[in-house]
């Protein structure tokens, strides 16, 4: 017994000895690693927030993360017995009994569904799938799919004419609204609407449609934001006028008041041609409304919703009791309802000049004369549906797989219908709702969705803090798959997402700590493996590219040009963008610089589909593919074409477009690694 006991104090010891001689360099080139990945001295030394939580293939994803139904967009039945729930990451349509408060018919419809409407009748349901291009038709007495409608890219809202017998789509990819005869059950005609537009709505008199749009229209840095309102006209099925919404973005929906006076739209006023040192004057962002008379001569009027001390970022949808006397705006940023006095907003606009209203557009306290209530809800509030006696509101929670109810008399929440998802809050879970929470800023002016809308970018470029203000413009960047193409900004300074959105993300924009360390490892996880991209199906739809676009990879791929001369490696397309994310993670000077930036490089971007990220270079001038090397490298600073045609440069912009998913050129990376090493 003493020889065992012996023998185990000696091994003991022996541990002990390594443990002594090897856990102090270990902990130390710990301590360093920890350090240089979050840019940071004093994060906790935690293996699993790097190591486990940001796995996006094999065994361990699929144990430690959940699948959620997020629910998106409503509609109600007639009668108030039946809650139609559109759950976006489900890719379903949830039909719930509003009585039992249960979930009773799931329906299986495309992928990533936006928007549901029910005709008058209550026979059929019509669901638009975003990443399907169709729209699914249900049979509600069967409670299944009859058939799903070809649209244009990316449907999102929808509306019946007024005879039903055309349902208006609105093409969020495409910029286009597809109008669908339902006699045939395919597309009539196709009418251009705005940049990214989503949402859409008729007037009483049921004679027009207006169309919202979220992205602002093209132009150069240093003029005013624009996006386009456009109106159809019901009659002729054709759009009768274009409305500028100057200084504002993120038109999410529209919704008009029961006697048709005025319409109302949630909108963004973004300063990005501010420098943003001056967030804590509300320089950044703020929230309100769009409200538009609608009468002859009626003025297009924007008024905060926000206050001097609290903003309330990221409004969405709006929903207006039937007797018109209030309105309910849901606010994704801040989990919040805004609940507006509809007399007391008119008798605001009425009493003041267009002049003033002007001036009211940038006035925090503006929202006191109609605001009567903040009303808190679960995580990131979108979509509601009013009941035809305007006594329930219900909101989709589109974070906590839930819809809450709310009674608009006391204005309370009274109770929720939970969908039936995952209880467990997954890390990557957590991430996205900090990444749709603007908690982290200053008064919860904006969130990272604010800038980054589907995770994506918002087609603005902004006056960034620096030791020069106005100096070194930049296009905001999209965050979709982008663990694997470090380093981040344009300028490359931010060697991994932990300094992106943890160090730089409060030293240049929102003046504080915004997150936690354990918030910081949730929301990377979340950046890292639950970012998708959106299938291109523009451009690539089956992943065999046409005539044209092989021709244009040819071009994208060669060596040579057109006169047989070696093409230095440098000018060719392939060397700085390869597959599968076509960049090299290098730096380069591509002649881009302006006399407003400072002598520098720049990161090297990814393609993947490079298509829906207009404008184009760090400052944002090249409003489009061709503007590139037309206007802003003729001198082949970024890439030799200048012996190419026009036909041929247009060749290799349709390849370039057809770029999509990373996981489709894997095979290629393989092919091109394998010919590097022959040389």
């Amino acid at each position: 017994m003493r020889k065992i006991y012996k023998k185990l104090l000696i091994s003991a010891g022996i541990i002990a000895v390594i443990i002594l001689i090897v856990f102090p360099p270990f902990h130390r080139w710990a301590r360093a690693h920890v350090n240089y990945i979050t840019a940071t001295e004093d994060h906790p030394l935690n293996c699993l927030s790097c190591h486990l939580y940001t796995q996006k293939t094999g065994f361990i994803p699929k144990l430690i993360n959940a699948d959620y139904y997020s629910p998106f967009n409503l509609a109600i039945s007639a009668e108030n017995s039946e809650l139609y729930i559109v759950a976006e990451e489900a890719g379903e349509l949830l039909i719930a009994d509003t009585d039992k408060k249960n979930v009773k018919h799931r329906i299986k419809v495309g992928d990533r569904p936006h928007s549901v409407i029910l005709d008058s009748r209550g026979e059929f349901a019509y669901v638009s799938n975003q990443w399907s291009d169709m729209v699914s038709v249900i049979d509600l007495k069967s409670y299944s799919v009859t058939d799903e409608v070809k649209t244009g890219n990316g449907p999102a809202g929808l509306a019946l004419s007024s005879d039903e017998k055309f349902l208006y789509v609105v093409n969020s990819y495409a910029n286009d609204v597809s109008v669908i005869n339902l006699t045939t059950g395919r597309e009539w005609k196709r009418l251009s609407a705005g940049n990214n537009p989503t949402g859409i709505g008729m007037n009483p008199e049921k004679t027009s449609l207006f169309v919202t749009s979220r992205r602002a229209l093209l132009a150069p840095y240093g003029e005013p934001v624009v996006c386009e309102l456009t109106v159809i006209e019901e009659s002729g099925k054709r759009i009768s006028g274009r409305m500028d919404m100057e200084s504002a973005y993120m038109l999410e929906n529209i919704e008009f008041t029961p006697s048709g006076d005025l319409a109302l739209i949630p909108m963004i006023r973004p300063k990005n041609l501010v420098p943003s040192i001056q967030v804590e004057r509300g320089f950044i962002m703020t929230n309100g409304i769009a409200v538009i008379e609608q009468k002859e001569n009626g003025r297009t009027i924007q008024l905060l919703l926000d206050e001097p001390n609290a903003y309330y970022s990221d409004p969405f949808d709006v929903a207006i009791t039937p007797d018109g006397e209030r309105a309910f705006v849901t606010h994704a940023g801040v989990n919040v309802i805004s609940v507006l006095d509809l007399d007391s907003l008119r008798s605001f606009i009425n009493r003041h000049t267009t002049e003033e209203l002007d001036y009211y557009s940038n006035h925090l306290g503006t929202s006191s004369h109609f605001v009567i209530s903040r009303i808190p809800t679960g995580a990131n509030p979108k979509g509601m549906a009013m009941s035809s006696d305007g006594k329930n509101l219900y909101v989709a929670e589109h974070l906590e797989d839930r819809i809450a109810v709310i009674n608009t008399e006391n204005l309370e929440t009274v109770d929720r219908i939970d969908l039936g998802g995952p209880r467990r809050i997954t890390v990557a879970r957590k991430g996205r709702r900090l990444l749709n929470n603007s908690k982290g800023t200053f008064q919860n002016q904006y969130t990272c969705f604010t800038c980054h809308p589907d995770a994506h970018e918002d087609g603005l470029v902004y006056n960034m803090a620096s030791k020069d203000m106005g100096r070194n413009l930049a296009n905001t960047q999209s965050l979709r798959d982008i663990s694997e193409t470090a380093p981040y900004k344009w300028n490359g300074k931010n060697h991994t997402i932990y300094k992106q959105d943890g160090m730089r993300f409060s030293t240049v924009l929102t003046r504080n700590e915004p997150f936690s360390y354990d918030e910081l490892d949730a929301l990377v996880a979340y950046i890292v493996t639950g970012i998708p991209y959106p299938p291109n199906l523009v451009y690539n739809p089956t992943g065999e590219l046409n005539a044209m676009q092989l021709r244009g990879k040819a071009l994208y791929e060669r060596t040579k040009d057109k006169y047989g001369n070696e093409i230095p490696e440098k000018q060719r397309c392939i060397t700085c963008h390869p597959p599968p994310y076509f960049t090299n993670r290098q730096f380069e000077d591509v002649g881009s610089l302006i006399a407003s930036d400072d002598s520098m490089l720049f990161d090297t971007p990814h393609l993947n589909n490079i298509y829906a990220s207009p404008p184009y270079l760090h400052h944002g001038l090249a409003l489009s593919l061709e503007e590139i090397w037309t206007v802003y490298a003729h001198k082949d600073t970024h890439g030799r074409v200048n012996d190419l045609t026009k036909i041929e440069l247009n060749e290799l912009i349709e390849y370039l477009k057809s770029l999509g998913d990373p996981e489709f050129y894997r095979e290629e990376e393989k092919i091109l690694k394998a010919k590097l090493k022959l040389r």
